[in-house]
């Protein structure tokens, strides 16, 4: 059975552990076994950065021990920037040769989503006054290249990743 790490800012909900046993019933549906990053619990007692280390340390063993990445890329803390540390993990399952699916439910181009002001040589600029590129992308061009993006959120996502096993 296909294994699929569920990487995502929906860690930090309110509700992450019930949104996590609703995306691992998800890939169940389509015949799959979702590990999600909370299904393992920080030992008590721990300090603030041991507890970080530890977290750090269970999440790589499970991206290693999934056979696909499957990453929340919707924007998370500000337009056009998904979850830093989802980032860190798609490049780590890319970098170990994995496939990586992305969602996000924002069809936009990041020069559409981000772009708030055009200097005089009409080069966009977003918020904090950097250039904010236009390749057509709805994502970083690192995150774009590098994974299957689909459109919509977690069920389409799954959704094609049956597909695309089915179809070989």
């Amino acid at each position: 059975m296909t294994t699929i790490y569920l990487a995502g800012f929906d860690v930090f909900r309110k509700e992450a552990r019930a949104w996590g046993e609703h995306l691992k019933a998800l890939c169940a549906a389509h015949g799959f076994t979702g590990l999600y990053p909370l299904d393992q619990a920080a030992p008590a007692g721990r300090s603030g950065p041991d507890t970080a280390r530890w977290i750090y340390d269970a999440n790589l063993a499970l991206l290693r021990r999934a056979d696909l990445v499957m990453a929340n890329l919707d924007d998370f803390r500000g337009p056009g920037e998904p979850d830093s540390g989802t980032a860190f993990e798609v490049g780590f399952a890319v970098a170990l040769q994995k496939p990586v699916w992305g969602y996000s439910a924002d069809p936009g181009t990041l020069r559409e989503r981000v772009t708030v002001a055009v200097d005089a040589d009409g080069t966009p600029l977003d918020a904090r006054g950097f250039t904010v590129e236009d390749f057509g992308l709805g994502k970083n061009l690192m995150l774009a290249c590098s994974v299957r993006l689909v459109p919509g959120g977690a069920a389409e996502c799954l959704a094609a990743i049956a597909a695309a096993q089915r179809d070989g």
